[in-house]
């Protein structure tokens, strides 16, 4: 998230009369896509603006979304546009600041639906192709030699394809009212593995602790398509680790950010 098309709230009610919206707050964190949240008197809404030529992918999001809404997720549907500015629900709820066991739990339970219902489901859009590795790798070993040296694996790391995935649920792409979890940005996701979603998820929320991993491995595994054993999650929560870490250290041009993650 954050801002890189500017609006002003006169502006936000010409584009969406209905609403007479009170009051725009822009967000701070993210560089791709510019996103707002934004008030009426009674609720509160997110108005995106796709900074991407990614017209196809934005229909077939809104599309998933309102299947995952169908089954129970808690996912933001897209409930109006105008132009090039999309309008979302607003989840109710927090960013989780310490990670507690009914997170894991829920986080678990949210990936077991999600997987359920999108199982072998053909998409033309795979996870990982988008992020083109090669180039990404490129780029670490000519300005971060020693760390490109631990990521290089990631060039011949094939990702099998499950169904599709959310593939980036870190802390920051959820909420939780209670013991509730719901779960947005789902534009960037596409097909692959299940168990790297799952790692992915657990990284994100600075959880591959043993204890973690067995308490998410039961709530999972209680609904999922297909059993997840816990070599496999260990393996894949190296691959996932790793992964994000490249991409912060191709973001932002350094490796503060990586730390943390290359450690797992």
């Amino acid at each position: 998230m954050g801002v890189t098309t500017q609006i002003t709230l006169d502006e936000l009610n010409e584009l969406f009369p209905p609403y007479d919206f009170k009051k725009l707050i822009p967000t701070t964190s993210g560089i791709i896509d510019t996103t707002y949240i934004v008030f009426t008197d009674k609720s509160g809404y997110i108005l995106k603006k796709y900074e991407r030529d990614i017209s196809e992918k934005i229909e077939s999001d809104k599309k998933l979304l309102n299947e995952l809404k169908s089954v129970g997720l808690n996912v933001p549907t897209c409930i109006a546009e105008s132009g090039e500015w999309f309008l979302y629900e607003k989840l109710d709820g927090v960013q989780p600041k310490v990670v507690k066991s009914y997170h894991i739990v829920a986080l678990g339970r949210f990936l077991a639906t999600l997987h359920q219902h999108t199982y072998k489901k053909d998409c033309s859009c795979k996870f990982i192709d988008s992020y083109e590795i090669d180039k990404l790798l490129k780029y670490t070993k000519n300005n971060f030699f020693s760390h490109y040296k631990k990521l290089q694996f990631l060039e011949s790391s094939e990702m099998q394809n499950d169904g599709f995935i959310h593939g980036d649920i870190f802390k920051d792409n959820t909420v939780f009212d209670g013991n509730k979890i719901g779960v947005f940005d789902f534009i960037d996701s596409g097909c692959g593995s299940f168990s790297f979603d799952c790692a992915v998820g657990l990284v994100g929320f600075n959880s591959p602790s043993n204890f973690y991993i067995n308490l998410f491995l039961n709530a999972y595994n209680q609904k999922a398509p297909k059993k997840l054993d816990k070599k496999e999650l260990l393996s894949q929560i190296k691959i996932a680790s790793k992964f994000y870490a490249l991409l912060r250290i191709n973001k932002y041009k350094n490796t503060k950010s990586a730390k943390e993650l290359m450690n797992f």
